[in-house]
């Protein structure tokens, strides 16, 4: 039975890939090992799988009706041993998860350190990056992110809580112009932006009458980094659109101060997302699990309003 099984996910791989270099790096290996082992299940099978030129590669007739019936195939495999999964009390195997930088390294790592100590047999791979990767195509298990999300038939979604924005500015710099006493003070001072692909993020409010508003500020520095822009308001070089998580170790530092009330400010939704399947494997729940409880305390959302960061505690073995 191994020796019909071998060369399928390779095969299966490559032509959803649309290329053997792709599918490799996919599955870690090198071009050569995917291409042999497609070579050998075609001279097993007695068949071309794909019509290759110099230029690409297509799935033969013969190669697409083999693809579709190894495509249910390895769906029901899966399907057992994510049933299997499901019984375990101990998650095991990679988890790979995708993460914003910043809020990723302050709020998320802390809590997946957490699940890797309780669980010594789970292999847990972050990559921190501020793009919206695609979970299917790149092999994510998880995904964190923060702001509305589109609408999608192959991902589903946790909320994990919501992180909350504040303008501050350095003592010094509120004390040279002032405070804004409302949205439309902020005009006349100088703002410290975060911009992504030539596109500077507007700064969300709501006015007097609770309408939101994205009042205009004269953004003379624009940094694609959330840290960056902290260190140049607590320098004084202007007020900055912070989450509040970030601003508060700075304002209990005495860098930062509050120029409006962080109630002014529109919250964004913090939510985990994941592939859709019919089972959800026992490290993926685990990881979700521990998120939903461990966020809302890192971004300061205890119920009696404190700020206090807490570590992440370690999970009891099932």
């Amino acid at each position: 039975m191994s020796d019909r099984l071998n060369g399928i996910s390779a095969f299966v791989e490559a032509a959803e890939a649309g290329s053997f270099a792709l599918a490799a790096e996919r599955m870690r290996l090198t071009r050569s090992a995917v291409g042999k082992s497609i070579a050998r299940l075609e001279q097993r099978l007695g068949v071309r799988l794909f019509q290759r030129t110099t230029r690409s590669q297509s799935l033969t007739e013969d190669g697409q009706a083999y693809y579709e019936r190894c495509v249910r195939a390895l769906a029901e495999l899966d399907a057992g041993a994510l049933a299997l999964d499901s019984g375990k009390g101990e998650p095991l195997g990679r988890l790979r998860v995708s993460v914003p930088v910043l809020f990723g390294r302050h709020c998320v790592a802390p809590v997946l350190l957490a699940l890797g100590r309780s669980y010594p047999r789970l292999k847990i791979e972050v990559s921190f990056s501020d793009h919206v990767v695609d979970l299917v195509e790149e092999g994510y298990d998880l995904a964190v992110r923060i702001g509305s999300l589109p609408d999608s038939s192959t991902l589903v979604a946790r909320r994990l809580g919501v992180q909350r924005m504040v303008i501050c500015a350095a003592p010094a710099y509120l004390a040279a112009h002032g405070a804004p006493a409302g949205v439309d003070d902020l005009a006349g001072h100088v703002g410290i932006g975060y911009g992504r692909s030539g596109r500077i993020e507007p700064w969300r409010l709501r006015d007097g009458n609770g309408q939101v508003v994205k009042p205009q500020i004269d953004m003379r520095l624009v940094f694609d980094d959330l840290q960056a822009i902290a260190d140049a308001a607590v320098a004084g070089l202007g007020l900055a659109w912070l989450p509040c998580w970030l601003a508060a170790k700075h304002e209990k530092a005495g860098e930062l101060a509050k120029a409006i009330e962080c109630e002014r400010m529109l919250a964004a939704e913090i939510y985990a997302v994941w592939p859709q399947s019919h089972y959800l494997p026992s490290k993926t729940r685990a990881a979700i699990d521990l998120l939903a409880s461990e966020i809302p305390v890192r971004v300061g959302q205890y119920e009696d309003g404190e700020d206090t960061l807490a570590p992440a505690p370690l999970l009891k073995r099932a």
